[in-house]
Parts: structure tokens; C-alpha cells; sequence
């Protein structure tokens, strides 16, 4: 995974956060508990000076150091053993005052055996998820609250489906896939005109997918690929450099979520982008959403057939149906 050094920072200064919150915690258990029991704090520093004598022996050359080991042992089991019963009345466990770990694989450092550890990575597609704020609009996009009941519950004359129904089933879909994630194997197309929910069933999908710690990107069509273009023609500059890091992100996060497709300005350019954005996802199996308000017909127009046969072989077409919820919400 490539990672963005700012927010590979930003990850790693919430980790610290978390390693002094937890030391705040262990220095509060243990003020209180030598509060209740100034025994356990004599017992302590017997166990330390302990430990410096250990050290010192250990570097000695002292011919009797085996015995003095020894002897130094025998204390040592009977002061923990002593030290365990005094926090057993105090009502805590033997191992209540030791240091504190959210992370037991690497002990909150972020690093487990030689790279980053699976803590910091959810931290890293925290901060990368912090940037979904453009989808998530209203901050309570959710399955539960996706209202079934602003489609229409009567057959469509032209189609003779029922669009509430169908809305259903591309919900129980949609939750599924969520829930699922990242053990699922397909990518999905949402197509269907403006207003039908699109972009809010995306919304609930980003945040089920985001909460479990894995990373989300979420750009519109026209964005995503300007900054391919800014990335190849700005490289030296640092609106370049930012819009490379940008791609790199879209091409390796777990979730990409391409909105609006079929609304760019189509150009030689943006179509060598758009190929290689889902062709890249597709072979390093990173899961994409797209979503648009081209019919297939449209789509095979605007594209190139490399990329309509990576978009109907690869994904899985959801139809969205209805009326435009946004004039409904409006009274229009």
C-alpha cells in the first residue's frame, strides 16, 4: 500500500495519543492503589531495586554470582507472589498496575515485525476517510434511514416495475455488500437518472466500509481523472505533486467510489485515466463502486471498448428507479 506521508503522520500522532491516554490510566490505577495500600508502593520499589541489582550482578565478575542470582530469585518470586495477593484485596486483577497496550501485536509503536502494523494502517484509513466530508453531506447517511417509501409503489407503464420494490432488493444489496466488505467479490455500477439515490446509498456503503477501519476514497468522474491530468502535465509543481499522491490513493485504497460517471468532459486524456484507474484497481483486486446516469447504450458511446468491457464484465449493474427524490423532498 502506498502510504501519504502527511497523514501516515497524522495516523501516527493519534497513536501517540492513545499511548498516553493509556499511560495516564496506568499512572492513575497506580496512584490510587498505593493510596489504598502504601504496602503495594513498598513492595514496588522493592521489586525495583530488585531489577538494578539483577542488572548489576549480571555485569559483575563476581565468582559467587550464581548465588547471589539465586538468592536474588528466590526474593523476587516471593515479592510478586506477595504483590499479587495485596492486589487481589484491593479487588483487581495480578495484572491491574501493569502498562496498558490498545495494541498487543506491537504494543502501541505501529511497527510489527518490520512493517506497519494493522493499528496504524486503521488509523492511516481513518485520516484518509476523513476525507469522504464532500459524500458524507448530511452526516446521517445510513441504511436504516434510507426512506423506501418516496418511490413510487405502482408499476412503471414502460417497464411494469415497481420501483419501490426493486429500490428493496438494491438495498438489501447494497447493506449486504457493506456488511460483507472487505470479503466481497464484485465491484458495482449504480445506474439511473439524476436524483434516485445514488450518491446516498454510496454515502451508507463509505461509512459501513470506513467504521471497520478500512480506507474509502470517494471523487466525482471530472475530479478523480483532472487529477491524473494534473499529475502528468504539473508533475514538478506542487499542485502536481499533490494530485500524484491523490491517484495513487484512488488506485490502491480498498474502496474507490467513482460518482457521476459520463459527467466529465470526454477526451483522449480522460479516457487513458479512466482505463487506468479501473484496470489497476481490477488487477491489484481493489473494489470499486461507480456510479452514473448513462444507460449502457450512452456508456459504449463515451467509451472505449477496453473500458465498457472491464465496466459490464467486472461489475455488477444495480438499476436505480423512480423519481427524483430531491423535487419530491422540494414539493416540485
Amino acid at each position: 500500500m502506498h502510504y501519504d506521508g502527511k497523514l501516515l503522520a497524522r495516523a501516527r500522532t493519534e497513536l501517540e495519543n492513545i499511548k498516553r491516554k493509556n499511560l495516564d490510566e496506568q499512572l492513575r490505577r497506580r496512584e490510587l492503589a498505593y493510596a489504598r495500600c502504601p504496602e503495594l508502593e513498598r513492595t514496588d520499589s522493592k521489586l525495583r531495586a530488585h531489577m538494578t541489582e539483577l542488572v548489576r550482578l549480571t555485569i559483575s565478575r563476581d565468582p559467587a554470582i550464581k548465588a547471589g542470582l539465586d538468592a536474588l530469585k528466590d526474593e523476587n518470586l516471593s515479592l510478586q507472589r506477595h504483590r499479587a495477593g495485596l492486589l487481589s484485596s484491593l479487588g483487581v486483577s495480578a495484572d491491574y498496575l501493569d502498562a496498558i497496550y490498545s495494541c498487543p501485536k506491537c504494543r502501541d509503536t505501529g511497527i510489527y515485525e518490520g512493517g506497519v502494523c494493522t493499528c496504524l494502517e486503521r488509523l492511516y484509513n481513518k485520516e484518509l476517510t476523513k476525507e469522504l466530508g464532500t459524500l458524507m453531506r448530511n452526516g446521517d447517511e445510513s441504511f436504516d434511514s434510507f426512506d423506501l417509501s418516496l418511490y413510487p409503489d405502482q408499476p412503471d407503464p414502460a417497464t411494469h416495475v415497481v420501483p419501490r420494490e426493486l429500490m428493496g432488493l438494491v438495498l438489501d444489496r447494497c447493506r449486504r455488500y457493506a456488511e460483507n466488505f472487505p470479503d466481497v467479490s464484485s465491484n458495482l455500477l449504480f445506474q439511473g437518472g439524476t436524483g434516485l439515490g445514488k450518491t446516498y446509498i454510496s454515502a451508507c456503503i463509505a461509512r459501513v466500509v470506513a467504521d471497520k477501519g478500512c480506507s474509502v476514497c470517494y471523487e466525482s468522474a471530472a475530479a478523480a481523472l483532472e487529477n491524473y491530468e494534473r499529475a502528468k502535465f504539473s508533475r514538478d509543481s506542487e499542485d502536481g505533486a499533490a494530485a500524484a499522491v491523490r491517484v495513487r490513493r484512488m488506485e490502491s485504497c480498498d474502496l474507490m467510489i467513482l460518482d457521476d460517471l459520463g459527467t466529465e468532459m470526454v477526451t483522449p486524456m480522460t479516457v487513458s485515466a479512466l482505463y487506468t484507474l479501473i484496470n489497476t484497481r481490477l488487477v491489484n483486486g481493489r473494489r470499486t463502486i461507480i456510479s452514473t446516469n448513462c444507460t449502457d447504450e450512452e456508456l459504449q458511446k463515451k467509451y472505449t471498448p477496453q473500458i465498457c468491457s472491464r465496466i459490464f464484465g467486472e461489475f455488477i449493474a444495480l438499476p436505480f428507479v423512480g423519481k427524483d427524490i430531491r423535487k419530491l423532498k422540494k414539493g416540485m
